[in-house]
């Protein structure tokens, strides 16, 4: 059976990493739409986006929309990877429990 990724498994970093690897690869998702689609608070959603990104698993860009900041977030390659793994690990589980 393979392993929990310790880093995707906290739950609100695993709901950002389910909400990005529903877009398209090359497409990310704004900070304010993932702290809508998480319920996150703006420290609480920063702090986990910079524990995933640290990790490789994302990429975060910083810009300006006239003078307001964007901060776009999103997967990486190997982010993508780390996703799908855990992921068959939370499947493998399941299947089991069912048996």
């Amino acid at each position: 059976m393979a392993e929990f990724d310790d880093i995707i498994h906290q739950p609100l970093r695993l709901k950002i990493m389910a909400a990005l690897n529903a877009l398209p690869a090359t497409a990310g998702l704004e900070f304010s739409r993932l702290k809508k689609l998480t319920g996150a608070t703006d420290g609480n959603l920063g702090a986990h986006i910079e524990t995933l990104a640290k990790a490789g698993y994302v990429a975060v860009e910083k810009a300006f929309v006239g003078k307001k900041p964007r901060t776009t977030v999103t997967t990486t390659a190997a982010g993508r990877v780390a996703f799908a793994r855990h992921v068959a690990t939370l499947q493998e589980i399941i299947a089991g429990a069912a048996r």
